[in-house]
C-alpha cells in the first residue's frame, strides 16, 4: 500500500463544521485541529486562536498516515440560560418599590387629609363652643325678655285681686293670673329642655320632707281634679323615711308633670293614684308585704256591683308592667348609702295609643295629632322628665291600654336625711300633736285599697286606725266592742260616700252617741264624731243640718282637713292652727327693704309685693343709687337687686357694695370708727338677693361669685320668696 501524507487531500474544514453541526445542539462548541508531530511545536490545521476557557476534550484523529499524529481540540461552552432568579429578584425589587412608594404617598395623603379634618374639626369645635355660648346668652336674654313683662303682667294681676272687686271682676282678674301662671310654665318648661339639652341642669342636694313634698302636688291638683270628678290620692310607704337628700324642686316636678298629664288625659270621674315605695319593695312579687302593692297584683273584680278594688272602681292596667324592663330596679354597689325610691302614678284616662307609645318621651312629640287640638300642650313634659330621673340616677317607663288608662313609674336615688336638719319651709306643720297620739279612727270604706290610703294619712298623725267595709259591719264593730276599752279613745269615724247609707247612718249616730252620754267622764269626754269623705260639699249643709254628720272633708285627704276634724273632736279651747312656723308677713313686718331695678313696672310690683307683708320699701333705679343708699352704715335690712341695668349692673354694684362693707368693716376692727358708730351690726353684710329673669344655672353661679347672698326669680312666687327671705329673716 501506497503510503503517503494525505492530510492535504481532505477538507478538514468542511468535514469539522459538518461534525459540528452534528453535535452541536443547545452547547457551543469550539475546534482546533493540530498536527502534533512534533507535540513541542504543533501545527494548527483548523480553528481560531485557543482561549483557556470551556470544557477542553482532546481526541486523536487519524488521516491515514501514520507518520504524522493529529489531535482535535475541542472545547464545549454551556449557552447561559435565562437568568430567571436575577429577573425575579428585579421585578420584585421593583414591585416593593412601588408598592413602598404608594403607601408613602398614600400615608402622606392620608396624614395630610387627617391634618386638614383636624383642623376642619378645630374650627367647627370653637364654632360650636361659640354656638353653645351664644345660646346660652340667647336663653339668657330671651328669658329676661319674656319674664320682664310678664313680671308686670301678673304682679299687677295679683295687686289688683288684693283690691276690692266684684266677683264677675275677680273672676276675670284669677282667669288672667291663671293663664299668665299657665305662660309662665310654658317658658319654664322650654328653658329646661334647652338647659338639658346643653348640659346646664344640675341638681341640688338638700334635706327635704318627702311626704310634705306630695302634699305641696296633691294640693296642687285638687281643684282641677274636683272640676272633673276625678278622684286624687297619695300614698308613701311605712319604709320611705321621713326625710331624703335631693332635689325637692326637680323631684316635685317630675311628678307635677305625670299628674298634670293624668288630670289632663282623665274624662270624668276615675281616679288619680300616686304611690312611692321603696324599690326594693318590689322586686320580688312573691314578698310584698305593703298593703298597696300586695292589693295591686290581684285586682279581683266585686261580683256584688260590677266595681273593682280600686281607688274609684274603674280597672286599671297592671302597675307592675311599668317597672318591668328596668335594669337596676334595685341599689347597685355604687349606690350603697343610697335609698332608691319608685314612684308610680296610675289613672283611669285615655290611654295612650299603641302606635304612639314609643315616641312618647320624644322632645315636642304628641301621642295623637289631634292631640294638640283636643287637650292642648306641647309634649315637652314627658321629656323632661326622663331627662331629670336620668340625672337622679333612675330610669323611667310606663304600661298602657287604649281606653284603660296608662301607669308610669319612675325610680329616684336619694341619701337617707336626719329629720333635724330639715329647712324651715319643709316644716310645714306644728311638731307632733301629741294630744292626737293614743287617739283612735274608724274608717268605714267598701274598696279596701282607698281604705288604706285614708289610714296612712291618719297613722301619719299617730292615730290608731280600724277599718269595716259598710256602715252595717261598723255598727258590729261597735256593739261587739261596747263593753271593752277597746273604744274608749275613738275620736273620729270616717266614712266614705260610696259607703254611706242614708237607713243605717241613724244608728250608727245613735250608737256613737251612747258611746259617750253627756258627763261621760272618759278620756274623750265627747262622743266620737262622724266624718263624710266626699269628692264635693254637695250634700253637706243637709248632712250636717240633720245632725248625722258632724265634719265633712273633700277629697285628696290632706293632713290639714284631718288636724282640724281631731281638734273638733276632742274639743280644744286653744286650737293650734295648722300653718307653716312662720309667714312672709311675720317675716318681713317692719323689715327696710331697698328695691334697685331700672323698669318702672317691675319697681312697683316688686314695691307691692313686698310692701304686702308688712316690709317698708324704698325703691331706686340704678345701681349707682344702690351704692348710695347701702353705704354703711344704713338702716337696710335687705336689698332685691336687679341684674340688667344700664350705666352699673347689678353684678357690678354689688361688688362695689361688698367692696364698701369691707372698708367698713376694716374700719371698726382697726378702732378707728368710735363705738357707737359700729355698734348697729359687729360685721356689716347687707344681704342681697338678685332679682332675676334668667332661670339659666350660669347667671346663678355669677350672682354668687360677685357677692350676691340668694336670688329670686321674676316674677315672685310666694314659696320661694319665703324660703328665701327666712334665710336671713328666720327668727322674726
Amino acid at each position: 500500500m501506497l503510503k503517503r501524507y494525505i492530510g492535504a487531500s481532505y477538507d478538514v474544514p468542511s468535514l469539522v463544521e459538518k461534525l459540528l453541526h452534528q453535535l452541536a445542539s443547545k452547547q457551543t462548541i469550539v475546534v482546533n485541529v493540530y498536527d502534533t508531530t512534533n507535540k513541542f511545536v504543533p501545527i494548527k490545521m483548523y480553528g481560531m486562536d485557543e482561549n483557556d476557557t470551556g470544557l477542553l476534550h482532546v481526541s486523536n484523529l487519524d488521516f491515514g498516515d501514520p507518520a504524522r499524529n493529529h489531535e482535535m481540540h475541542c472545547r464545549f461552552k454551556q449557552k447561559p440560560s435565562p437568568p430567571w432568579t436575577a429577573i425575579t429578584l428585579s421585578v420584585g425589587v421593583l414591585v416593593i418599590t412601588l408598592l413602598i412608594g404608594h403607601i408613602f404617598h398614600a400615608a402622606i395623603n392620608r396624614i395630610a387629609e387627617v391634618e386638614g379634618q383636624y383642623q376642619e374639626m378645630m374650627v367647627l369645635k370653637h364654632l360650636a363652643e361659640a354656638a353653645d355660648i351664644a345660646k346660652s346668652q340667647f336663653l339668657a336674654t330671651v328669658s329676661h325678655e319674656i319674664r320682664t313683662p310678664m313680671n308686670g303682667v301678673l304682679g299687677m294681676l295679683q295687686m289688683l285681686i288684693d283690691t276690692n272687686l266684684d266677683l264677675t271682676q275677680l273672676d276675670y282678674a284669677q282667669t288672667a293670673l291663671a293663664s299668665g301662671n299657665d305662660l309662665i310654665s310654658l317658658i319654664n318648661e322650654v328653658l329646661d329642655q334647652a338647659k338639658i339639652e346643653s348640659g346646664r341642669l344640675e341638681l341640688e342636694a338638700v334635706p327635704f320632707d318627702l311626704r310634705a313634698a306630695l302634699d305641696n302636688v296633691s294640693s296642687l291638683f285638687s281643684g282641677k281634679s274636683h272640676k272633673k270628678g276625678i278622684e286624687l290620692a297619695v300614698y308613701v310607704s311605712d319604709l320611705v323615711p321621713e326625710v331624703v337628700i335631693g332635689d325637692p324642686g326637680r323631684f316635685k316636678q317630675i311628678i307635677t308633670n305625670l299628674v298634670g298629664n293624668s288630670v289632663k288625659f282623665t274624662n270624668d270621674k276615675g281616679h288619680i293614684f300616686v304611690t312611692v315605695h321603696l324599690a326594693d319593695e318590689a322586686r320580688n312579687p312573691h314578698d310584698v308585704t305593703d298593703e298597696v302593692l300586695k292589693q295591686s297584683l290581684t285586682f279581683v273584680q266585686e261580683r256584688s256591683n260590677a266595681s273593682w278594688n280600686t281607688l274609684s272602681g274603674f280597672p286599671v292596667v297592671d302597675r307592675w308592667q311599668s317597672w318591668q324592663k328596668f335594669d337596676r330596679l334595685s341599689s347597685t354597689e355604687e349606690e350603697v348609702g343610697k335609698v332608691k325610691l319608685l314612684v308610680t302614678i296610675e289613672d283611669t284616662g285615655v290611654g295612650i295609643p299603641l302606635k304612639a307609645q314609643a315616641r312618647i318621651f320624644t322632645p315636642f312629640m304628641q301621642a295623637d295629632s289631634s292631640t294638640s287640638r283636643t287637650y292642648g300642650g306641647t309634649g315637652i313634659g314627658l321629656s323632661i322628665s326622663k331627662r331629670l330621673v336620668d340625672l337622679m340616677g333612675g330610669e323611667i317607663g310606663f304600661f298602657s291600654e287604649p281606653g284603660r288608662g296608662s301607669t308610669f313609674s319612675f325610680t329616684a336615688a336619694f341619701t337617707r336625711g336626719e329629720e333635724g336638719s330639715l329647712e324651715r319651709k319643709w316644716k310645714q306643720y306644728d311638731p307632733a300633736f301629741p294630744e292626737f297620739r293614743g287617739l283612735r279612727a274608724l274608717v268605714i270604706d267598701d274598696k279596701s285599697i282607698r281604705a288604706v290610703v285614708t289610714k296612712y294619712h291618719l297613722q301619719r298623725l299617730g292615730i290608731c286606725v280600724n277599718i269595716t267595709s259598710t256602715m252595717r259591719s261598723a255598727c258590729s264593730y261597735l256593739s261587739n266592742c261596747s263593753n271593752t276599752r277597746a273604744l274608749e279613745h275613738l275620736a273620729v269615724v270616717f266614712v266614705h260616700q260610696d259607703s254611706w247609707d242614708k237607713e243605717t247612718s241613724l244608728t250608727l249616730s245613735n250608737m256613737l252617741k251612747e258611746l259617750r252620754p253627756n258627763g261621760s267622764t272618759t278620756t274623750l269626754g265627747k262622743p266620737p264624731k262622724i266624718c263624710l269623705l266626699c269628692m264635693s260639699f254637695m250634700e253637706k249643709d243637709d248632712l250636717k243640718s240633720a245632725g248625722i254628720v258632724d265634719h265633712v272633708l273633700t277629697k285628696p285627704v290632706r293632713l290639714s282637713g284631718l288636724i282640724t276634724c281631731f281638734q273638733e273632736a276632742i274639743g280644744y279651747q286653744n286650737k293650734k292652727r295648722v300653718t307653716q312656723p312662720s309667714t312672709l308677713g311675720s317675716l318681713l313686718t317692719g323689715k327696710h327693704i331697698l328695691v334697685v331695678d331700672d323698669n318702672n313696672v317691675n319697681r312697683r310690683v316688686a314695691e307691692g309685693a313686698l310692701k304686702k307683708y308688712g316690709a317698708i320699701v324704698t325703691c331706686v333705679d340704678s345701681g349707682k343709687a344702690a351704692l348710695t343708699h347701702l353705704n354703711p352704715p344704713h338702716n337696710f335690712d335687705a336689698c332685691f337687686m336687679d341684674l340688667q341695668m344700664p350705666e352699673m349692673d347689678g353684678f357690678e354694684a354689688t361688688r362695689q357694695i361688698r367692696d364698701l362693707e369691707n372698708k367698713y368693716n376694716e374700719k371698726v376692727d382697726s378702732g378707728e370708727l368710735l363705738p357707737g358708730m359700729s355698734a348697729r351690726v359687729a360685721h356689716w353684710h347687707t344681704p342681697i338677693l338678685a332679682m332675676t329673669a334668667d332661670v339659666i344655672q350660669a347667671t346663678n353661679e355669677e350672682c354668687m361669685k360677685c357677692g350676691m347672698d340668694d336670688y329670686v326669680s321674676k316674677p315672685f312666687e310666694k314659696g320661694q320668696l319665703y324660703s328665701t327671705v327666712a334665710r336671713f329673716f328666720g327668727s322674726g
